[in-house]
């Protein structure tokens, strides 16, 4: 079977997308190259020459945005690297975690799905303190009363397999009797509270 193109050809093609992100002035432009960068973290092969090319801090740079296509499209590609140790190790050394947990607040759901899933995939035993803190734990508790499915389910996974039981327990708790409008500094979605 014949290759879609060299290491090389790849790597070229790749620094032409950021080229093309940092030069053009378009919003449009950008969110077609945001998306197609995003999609391309999603391959192993690239993730070797998208580290090279600083897209992990391309993509970090996104979630302050106040477009929200950046911003879905930025933790989208972050979501797909952080698979990968060398990226997750990267977006954990740039102090990206608090960037990821303020999109646990964005208004559209796949945002909201990616963050969880780059928490999940960011949680190592040294950054378990950062990924699934008070504020993570209260916010997952919230998110697993939505009435979106994949949304309640990613979050019950979360709390599942990344938080101990007894943090999950006082979350409950401190949601269940009021105590909390915010997870802790993340301003929350608002959501259904069955």
């Amino acid at each position: 079977m014949a290759s879609r193109g060299s290491g090389s050809d790849r790597f070229e093609y790749l620094q032409n997308l950021v080229t093309e992100f940092q030069d053009t002035d378009s919003e449009e432009a950008k969110e077609q190259v945001l998306a197609n960068l995003a999609n391309f973290a999603y391959d192993p092969q690239n993730m070797e020459d998208l580290i090279r090319l600083q897209v992990t801090e391309l993509f970090l740079d996104m979630l302050t945005e106040e477009n929200e296509n950046f911003v879905e499209f930025g933790i989208g590609g972050l979501c797909n690297m952080s698979m990968e140790r060398e990226a997750r190790d990267e977006i954990l050394r740039s102090g990206g975690v608090d960037l990821v947990k303020n999109c646990l607040s964005s208004r559209r759901d796949e945002t909201v799905l990616s963050a969880i899933t780059t928490l999940m995939n960011l949680t190592t035993p040294s950054s378990r303190s950062q990924t699934a803190d008070e504020a993570v734990v209260q916010c997952m508790v919230r998110l697993s009363l939505s009435d979106n499915a994949r949304m309640c389910n990613l979050a019950t996974v979360f709390l599942e397999d990344y938080c101990p039981d007894e943090q999950v327990k006082r979350a409950r708790e401190t949601i269940r009797d009021g105590q909390s409008q915010t997870a802790l500094g993340i301003p929350l979605p608002q959501r259904s509270n069955r």
